[in-house]
């Protein structure tokens, strides 16, 4: 149940209401941004809300069990605060929201709503749709061990215990040219075995896409070109003479820890335990039922 001010209350009984929305969003960089669909600007609690800046409201979704609730906050791209390269980034995925009902001509009158993330955005060709989740979405989300034949830690992580930094595992390389929006050729990392990055991690650190980080699909050595492909295309074009550093992979196979890594006591999953085609055998008499590990 909300618990409204005194006077908002008296300001709801009168019959003539003054109401707007107002968005209070934190990207996960920290960056904090106030919009309202109020026609003028509106502050409080040492934030600005500004108006005609894309956002508008649908109704508010709620309900008695722990299922998520939802809203929409519709935008236009053409919104100087909201761009459409900062959507595609990332920037503004699972970042938190406030949404507040506000007495605009007394913005003192105000209750909070509700507070929430930005879920699942939908793009189109001039606008943008965000999705705001309640906070039951956190219940929905897998906490603890997973028991499966792969690794289930992060490579480089404290589980892992692999030093990404040391130099068998990570370079410094520029791109010699584009082959495709996600495909380059790069200088300064042949000394590296074909595949040694596969599945690892590319950051920029110079360019358009600096500070930014992608992940790797495949890393290709022929004939001394190192070929880089990328698991998707940046969001900013990649041109000749960008400087990364980039880091190894890992297919979190058992035999991968211990031939690539020397990390096997390391290793985090379980690769003898019985997998989907175990359940679905039967009797034979080819062999495949002496005991032996499957």
């Amino acid at each position: 149940m909300k618990s409204l001010s005194p006077a908002l209350q008296a300001h709801l009984d009168s019959g003539t209401t003054t109401l707007a929305w107002c968005w209070k969003i934190t990207r996960s960089d920290g960056v904090s941004f106030g919009f309202t669909d109020h026609d003028r600007a509106l502050s409080f609690a040492g934030t600005g809300f500004e108006p005609e800046s894309g956002l508008s409201a649908s109704e508010i979704r709620s309900g008695s069990d722990l299922s998520v609730d939802s809203q929409d906050a519709e935008g236009a791209l053409t919104s100087d605060r909201i761009t459409e390269t900062d959507i595609l980034d990332g920037r503004w995925d699972n970042a938190l929201v406030e949404v507040w009902r506000v007495n605009w001509s007394a913005p003192g009158q105000r209750v909070l709503i509700r507070r929430g993330a930005i879920g699942e955005l939908r793009r189109g060709r001039m606008s943008f749709v965000a999705e705001v989740r309640s906070m039951a979405h956190v219940l929905g989300q897998t906490v603890g061990r997973v028991f499966q034949g792969t690794c289930d830690a992060a490579l480089g992580d404290e589980r892992c215990g692999i030093d990404l930094n040391d130099a068998a595992y990570s370079g410094a390389g520029a791109v010699l040219d584009k082959v495709r929006d996600r495909v380059f050729t790069a200088s300064g990392i042949s000394g590296f075995a074909n595949g040694w990055f596969a599945f690892g991690v590319l950051e920029w650190t110079s360019g358009g896409n600096s500070g930014r980080r992608e992940e790797i699909m495949l890393h290709e050595v022929a004939s001394g070109v190192v070929t880089i492909t990328l698991l998707e295309a940046p969001v900013r074009v990649i041109t000749s003479g960008d400087v990364f550093t980039i880091r190894a992979g890992c297919d979190k196979r058992a035999e991968t820890c211990a031939a690539k890594f020397s990390n096997i006591l390391n290793f985090r999953g379980f690769p003898h335990i019985p997998g989907q085609d175990t359940v679905v055998r039967y009797a034979s008499q080819d062999g495949g039922h002496e005991g032996a590990v499957l």
